[in-house]
């Protein structure tokens, strides 16, 4: 199908997936509605939407998939450069609700995010949205051969199969750090990815001045001892690094999630 929309990705247009479902494909009653939208996810987790934003979208992609929170919630999951942020979508009955604002149906709902509008947060958040990032991607069916297919161990059972890998959960943003040697602050654009906590000099710098390794972090914890508000500090063997946001909800979000790191890297 040859898309009319200027708009359209691959088969799937801006807005509308028309691609037919089989009578076998079982869509949730509510989700009735949003199977039409062509960047809607169904139940993609967290973890998923970041890696395909992160690996495969641009600054301001953006898709719209289930919560696993409670029935009728929906996640806005945006990309914002090296992070990718998550926002509550409500829906009731036919409207829709989106940080202050209120749809009355999915189709003023989809128009609002054609006009990309500008999304901030209290955190600080600054994206556009520019561009949904679809269900449908076109693929290749290209397979390699297998030409070598040996054990390299032996005595190993299914037990010792343990699926694992590291939650993506990034967040980025600049925070007040004070310096080890000399005690004197100086504002850094941080970036936290997997479990690799970065520092740069500024936003726009494309080489860490250090990486903070969060596998060997003992702590995150609200810190008072400093004369600054909104602090913190993250607990290593050799060093304690003291980190000021400029807000507290802003510094509350730090370490909800360098916290949750380290819950996950413990049971591990």
């Amino acid at each position: 199908m040859s898309p009319q929309n200027p708009c359209a990705m691959g088969d799937v247009e801006w807005g509308w997936d028309r691609h037919s479902r089989s009578s076998s494909d079982e869509v949730p009653e509510e989700d009735d509605e949003l199977a039409t939208l062509g960047w809607y996810h169904y139940s993609l987790s967290r973890h998923a939407a970041e890696a395909l934003l992160l690996s495969n979208g641009s600054d301001g992609s953006y898709l719209l998939r289930q919560s696993h929170e409670k029935p009728n919630q929906y996640a806005l999951s945006v990309r914002a450069q090296d992070s990718v942020k998550h926002f509550h979508v409500e829906r009731i009955g036919t409207l829709y609700r989106f940080g202050f604002n209120e749809f009355a149906d999915l189709k003023e709902f989809v128009n609002h995010f054609a006009n990309q509008p500008l999304l901030g947060s209290e955190t600080g958040t600054l994206v556009v949205l520019k561009v949904p990032y679809p269900r449908v991607v076109a693929e290749p069916s290209i397979y390699e051969s297998v030409r070598v297919h040996t054990a390299m161990q032996t005595g190993r059972t299914e037990e010792d199969l343990v699926p694992n890998a590291p939650s993506l959960g990034t967040k980025e943003g600049y925070l007040t750090k004070q310096g080890g040697r000399v005690k004197t602050w100086k504002t850094r654009w941080f970036t936290l990815h997997r479990n690799e906590l970065k520092y740069y000099k500024d936003k726009s710098a494309t080489e860490p001045i250090r990486t903070l390794y969060l596998t060997e972090c003992t702590g995150v914890q609200f810190d008072y001892s400093q004369e600054r508000v909104n602090c913190f500090c993250l607990v290593f063997p050799e060093r304690t690094f003291y980190l000021c946001a400029k807000t507290g909800a802003e510094a509350d979000e730090w370490i909800k999630i360098l916290r949750w790191k380290l819950s996950h890297n413990k049971k591990r």
